[in-house]
């Protein structure tokens, strides 16, 4: 009986220590700046109000849009300038391909303007 009151308490305490072993990933917001694609294009739409930059989380290879970028061009682009992988949004979350490993910078293209930041996968 002393026997299985200890090995109770011995699994107790390790089953007790599991949750703080394993830590719960938590999106990173991307930190998105933004640029006109071609400057001598006239932007002026006839709004006064500032360009709305896209807000985007990233969770391991997911993407996740909290301004809505639907039909907008998405873009993962290597350190090389070269455009590795290229679609186009349409929802609130988007998974990447499995194969892009390392820095990229991140683009979403709508209309004459391009927003881009830095993600590691």
């Amino acid at each position: 009986m002393a026997k299985q009151k200890l090995l109770f308490a011995t699994l107790f305490v390790a089953f007790m220590a599991l949750p703080g072993k394993f830590a719960i990933a938590q999106p990173v917001e991307v930190d998105l700046g933004f640029c006109l694609i071609d400057p001598s294009i006239p932007h002026d739409d006839g709004h006064r109000s500032p360009v709305l930059i896209p807000e985007v989380s990233i969770d391991s290879y997911t993407l996740l849009f909290m301004t809505p970028c639907d039909g907008c061009l998405l873009r993962v682009v290597g350190e090389d300038g070269g455009v590795e992988y290229s679609t186009l949004i349409t929802g609130n979350t988007l998974v990447l391909p499995s194969t892009l490993s390392g820095s990229y910078e991140l683009q979403i293209i709508r209309g004459n303007y391009v927003f881009y930041g830095d993600i590691t996968l």
